[in-house]
Formats: structure tokens, sequence, C-alpha cells
């Protein structure tokens, strides 16, 4: 496929509030493209910032809560009625829960799967016709390190990711006939704030919470605007796959190389970077935010 062509053209952002999505919808505005920008939390400050920056660009902005089916159809209805042409979607909004299966509900793990999985499906299936309306289209998906690996109290975040690498891949497939291309984002550990908004299960014990956000501190520390410009770089590439920081790299060659003992291996790894991090005389890191309890470095937006 040919460059994609940022300027001119309309993109819609999830989770645009803060984090990864922030810095994305900054560096789209910078390249051109008009924004419908997507998020459960007020978008005010971002949307001032850019339209004082960039007065010529069209932002129009959305609250709603992807984990609401029906807030998500009528999203859809409303982005298809004001662009029937888009140039970009990027699904990035994700939500992480931490604990083991037996100790989170039915309903907190299908509010994850709900955000994670099921409101990039139901807008990518929404919007396809918008997408597919002028040529030289794009979708991102951005799935996660735990997309690639699956740890320990994770359930319910690593099945959201899985299956959302798995539709970016079948859809990068087909929908290359349309000229559409896909890219699969599969960040690391990156200083953004979904750790410290994340969802403990109903069933983890208090004491379990602290030490296990302490512990992962330290391994959130890939800059969240460097990651956006990688993943607006991959696009204009039309990358199929994207990997961001050492921290979703390193596993992924592990995982490769020991489909079975990478879990061992990376449990190691993570202990001897975290009592490496965490020693005297050394400086905490610099990470806002805390990962969610039994996780490892994976918050992504």
């Amino acid at each position: 496929m040919t460059p994609y062509r940022f300027a001119g053209r309309t993109a819609v952002l999830t989770g645009a509030a803060s984090g990864i999505g922030e810095q994305l919808a900054y560096g789209l505005a910078r390249r051109g493209s008009h924004l419908v920008l997507v998020d459960v939390a007020p978008l005010d400050a971002v949307v001032a910032r850019i339209r004082t920056a960039h007065p010529a660009l069209q932002v129009s902005p959305f609250t709603v809560d992807l984990a609401d089916r029906d807030q998500v159809a009528a999203l859809a209805e409303q982005i298809r009625a004001g662009h029937p042409a888009l140039g970009l979607l990027v699904n990035n909004a994700g939500i992480a829960l931490g604990g083991r299966f037996d100790q989170v509900t039915v309903e907190e793990f299908e509010t994850v799967m709900n955000v994670n999985f099921r409101a990039p499906m139901l807008l990518t299936h929404a919007l396809l016709p918008a997408l597919t309306a002028t040529p030289g289209s794009h979708l991102v998906n951005v799935s996660s390190l735990f997309g690639l690996i699956a740890p320990y109290g994770q359930s319910a975040y690593s099945a959201s990711k899985f299956a959302l690498r798995g539709l970016s891949q079948v859809l990068r497939a087909e929908l290359a006939e349309n000229g559409v291309g896909v890219t699969t984002v599969h960040p690391g550990g990156i200083r953004t704030a979904i750790a410290t908004s994340a969802r403990i299960g109903s069933g983890v014990p208090a004491s379990e919470i602290g030490p296990q956000q302490r512990s992962f501190d330290a391994l959130l520390t890939f800059p969240a605007e460097k990651a956006a410009e990688q993943i607006l770089d991959a696009v204009a590439r039309r990358r199929a796959r994207l990997l961001i920081a050492s921290s979703a790299k390193v596993p992924d060659l592990l995982a490769r190389l020991a489909p079975v003992g990478h879990t061992r291996l990376m449990a190691l790894l993570t202990a001897a970077i975290t009592r490496r991090t965490s020693a005297p005389g050394r400086a905490p890191a610099s990470a806002p935010a805390s990962a969610p309890a039994s996780a490892s470095p994976a918050a992504d937006r």
C-alpha cells in the first residue's frame, strides 16, 4: 500500500483523554487530521489545546462509556452521520482488571471484555463503510504485551487483548482487497494512568494489592508521547504489527523461543528487574502509575 496520508482526513480515536490516546490526538493534529475524540472521561482540556494550536482543524468530542453497547451503537451512528468517509480509526481505549480468575466476578470479567474487545469490534463493524468509502484508509487496534503473553492474574485483560489481536490479524487479510491497512499495536510498560485506574477483582485480598502495585511501579517507564509517535509512524508505513519498548519485545521473543516455559522465565526476569530498580541508593522510577494487582507492566493507555 501507499503511505498513509494524514492531512485533511478525519481520524476517530478512542481513549483520547489521557495517556497514549491523548498523545495520539496531539500527534494527529500536528499531521493535519480532523479529529473525532472519544473517552469516558472529560475531553475539554485536550480539545482546547488542539483547537488553540490548530484552529483550522475540526475537533468533535464524544463522552461515551464503551462498556455500554447502546452508547457504542449511538456513537457509531453519530459518527457515520457526520463523517460518511473516514481516513483512520484508532481503537485505543482500554481498562485493566487485576486478580486471578477465581478472584473476579463474571460481571467484572465481562466489563473488561466489553471495553477492550466488544467496543472495538462494534465500532470497526459499524464504521467499515466509512473506512472503505475512499481508498487508502487505515485501522489501528491497540492490543497489549498481554496480547502476546498471558501472565498469572490477568485472565480478563489477556483474554480481551488476545481476542483483539486475533480480530486484527483477520481484518488485515480481509481488508487488504479494499485498500484498508490494519496495524496491531502491542505496548509494553508505558507511563499512563491505566494501571492507576485499573479495577481490582472483588475477591483479591486487600493485603496483596499494595505490594503488587509497588513492585511494578519501576517497570512503567516508556514515555507515552514516544509510544504515540511510534504508532503514527507505523500507520504512515502501513506496518502490520508494532511492539513498543523492550518490555514488549523481550517477552515476545521469549514466548517464541519457549512457548511453554516463557511464563516462568518472565516471572524470574520481572523479579530481577524489580529488585534492581528498588535497591538502596537507586532513584525510584518516574512512572506515575501503578500496575494492577497480579499484573506486569502492560499499562498501554
